[in-house]
């Protein structure tokens, strides 16, 4: 629930001290409105006869109400106006010192332990949230993929009548099969932290009803299972339209609901309809549409006509408006491939006189990104550190069935997120077609793939070949970025890499060593920038990286040689461009080393604009203007 409105009101004058702090970190964060009410008087709140008073008249304007003083005062004040959970706003009661926030209100519906939290961080207090699953750590699953977009369906079975008897069993740890059916973020999140009583399923013939208390299932799908189940209808499936001209709207909506019932699916995991453009404005379908909320595209000719693989072709609609398939080929169209869970469908409307328009057509696919399919993840890994590696990463890795990691340049200890059964592979002492096929053959498994590269993947990461192969074999792939070498030797070197007013760009960039680099890419030429240099695999041509530097930059330029950042055997020698092929030489070090050259280094003078007082931006107007 949104807390674009959010009203404080404070009880004294202490607590109008903490609401003002409040209210400025709440509107420097984008919330839409904060007004702050207090029955003491104050320049920047608004005064209000009583608290009581006022929460009975304006409970209900607003989207989350924050209560500063005894927590007594906010539970008289809001117990009269209580109506539902699913009407009620947010209510969460912070003392005046600004030490504890509690959750009184609403805590998942009207997302009050989420705001909670967040009014907690930016007090520096204390969250005080009480909800069973928050306590335990468990999924709240009268929200879960609310943000989403999930639709929510109870059904009742053995032993429950409605979602509070699903929660119960939950929270109570009861036996419970978590069903997969499709893949998203979330689902992929609610795999690696699945509680020890939950066991995942990916298919519901795989479900063993026999033995568990309560089904959640993440599914377009509709099933009876026997037990009580909460059903998540992720907005998955993807519908083409045919029709002919002037359908009844009422009998067509009423008999596609019932065809889609009949197909096993459910109306809420529909994200969206198509048909050819010139019946996108067909009354029938903007009835349908209208009535469920969801949005109708329109195709024209020109790209029906070239989706692939249609199962079921119309010389007849073709010789009519020229297009050999609407519904499949539009519902292909949606959802990013030629794959259909619904064959185009034929349909008559009954109760239609003889000669009047009664036929619609249509097919069902399912967004192709929400497929349960194998999957690579190309993960930056950080510089070395296995705690600079991303959450993201760290996740990825975590949940991946096959870890294939750069063995020279990654630390192993790395690999050691990944869950027990995982296979983990150095790819040192492999050839680029034997890591294919090792990933191919997982990949056509329906498992994932983390491929772990040093660094930031795309900064010297070798993947170009490996996306080709991907792409070629159109196996699904992604890019994960990672902290680079560049960013671990400024934190190694204290140092900013841009200073205000004296360094504004950073190159990075390598030596002309073995891979000789483009002509118009030279050291001497990109040095008469003389912005900080980062210069990647040149340690073994120091000397004639000196050579081309000094060409531009004064030879007391400071610099850096930095061999394998973040490593428990990290070393970093400084000194002036006048020394830097000496300094190498000394190091002893050639693999593994970031050259870094430019007066930002150890720089400690010039202040940014960005917190000058005297400097007017978005957030903040300039002491001159107050």
């Amino acid at each position: 629930m949104s807390s674009d409105r959010l009203a404080i009101i404070a009880a004294s004058q202490q607590g109008i001290m903490t609401a003002l702090r409040l209210k400025q970190e709440l509107a420097a964060c984008g919330t839409t409105e904060v007004a702050l009410f207090s029955p003491r008087a104050g320049a920047e709140s608004t005064r209000i006869s009583s608290i009581t008073e006022w929460t009975a008249e304006e409970f209900h304007n607003w989207d989350a109400l924050v209560y500063i003083g005894a927590l007594g005062i906010c539970v008289r004040a809001v117990a009269p106006v209580l109506q539902s959970k699913k009407s009620d706003p947010a209510v969460i009661n912070c003392d005046e010192q600004g030490r504890f926030v509690q959750s009184v209100l609403s805590g998942h519906y009207g997302g009050a332990n989420d705001l909670a939290r967040r009014v907690s961080r930016m007090l520096g207090a204390q969250p005080v949230i009480t909800t069973s699953s928050d306590v335990q750590g468990l999924w709240p699953l009268d929200i879960l993929g609310r943000d989403e977009g999930w639709g929510a369906e109870y059904r009742a079975g053995l032993g429950g009548r409605s979602l509070t008897d699903a929660q119960a069993a939950f929270v109570n740890h009861e036996p419970t099969v978590l069903l997969l059916d499709v893949r998203d973020e979330l689902t992929d999140r609610l795999e690696r932290t699945c509680p020890d009583f939950v066991t995942v399923a990916y298919r519901y013939e795989d479900v063993d009803v026999e033995s568990c208390s309560l089904l959640l299932a993440v599914t377009p799908f509709l099933y009876e299972p026997p037990v009580q189940a909460v059903f998540y209808r992720p907005r998955v499936l993807c519908v083409g339209l045919g029709s002919e001209k002037g359908i009844d709207p009422e009998r067509f909506v009423g008999s596609f609901l019932h065809r889609l019932r009949e197909k096993r699916l459910s109306y809420q995991s529909v994200t969206a309809f198509a048909t050819v453009d010139f019946k996108a404005q067909e009354p029938a379908f903007q009835t349908l549409t209208r009535e469920l909320g969801i949005g109708l595209h329109g195709y024209d000719a020109q790209a029906l006509e070239a989706v692939g693989g249609v199962p079921n072709p119309s010389e007849t609609v073709f010789h009519k408006v020229g297009i050999h398939s609407v519904s499949e080929a539009a519902s292909a169209l949606l959802a990013g491939h030629e794959e259909w869970i619904v064959e185009k469908q034929k349909v008559a409307l009954d109760d239609v006189e003889k000669g009047q328009p009664r036929h619609f057509t249509f097919a069902v696919s399912m967004k192709q990104d929400a497929l349960r399919r194998g999957h690579i993840s190309i993960v930056g890994a950080g510089p070395g550190d296995p705690g600079l590696v991303t959450v993201r990463g760290r996740e990825l890795i975590e949940a991946a069935d096959l870890v294939l990691y750069a063995g020279s340049l990654v630390p192993e200890k790395l690999t050691e997120y990944a869950h027990a059964g995982a296979l983990v592979r150095s790819s040192a002492s492999m050839s680029l077609e034997e890591q294919f096929e090792l990933m191919k053959r997982f990949c056509l498994q329906g498992k994932q793939v983390v491929r772990l590269h040093t660094g930031d993947p795309c900064i010297y990461g070798a993947i170009q070949e490996q996306i080709t192969w991907f792409e070629a074999h159109e196996m699904p792939y992604d890019i994960v970025p990672g902290v680079s070498s560049f960013q671990a030797a400024a934190a190694a070197l204290n140092s900013q890499f841009t200073v205000p007013e004296k360094v504004q760009t950073i190159i990075l960039t390598r030596g002309n060593g073995r891979t000789p680099v483009p002509e118009k890419e030279r050291l001497r030429d990109l040095a008469r920038a003389r912005a900080t240099m980062c210069i990647f695999l040149s340690a073994e041509w120091a000397d004639q990286v000196q050579r081309e530097l000094e060409a531009e930059y004064p030879p007391t330029t400071p610099v850096a040689v930095c061999y394998r950042l973040s490593w428990d055997d990290q070393q970093v020698w400084r000194g002036e461009l006048g020394s830097l092929a000496a300094m190498v030489r000394e190091s002893g070090k050639t693999r593994t080393v970031l050259l870094v050259v430019g007066e930002a280094i150890g720089a400690r003078q010039n202040r940014s604009k960005l917190y000058d007082p005297h400097f007017t931006h978005g957030f903040r107007r300039s002491a001159r203007e107050e």
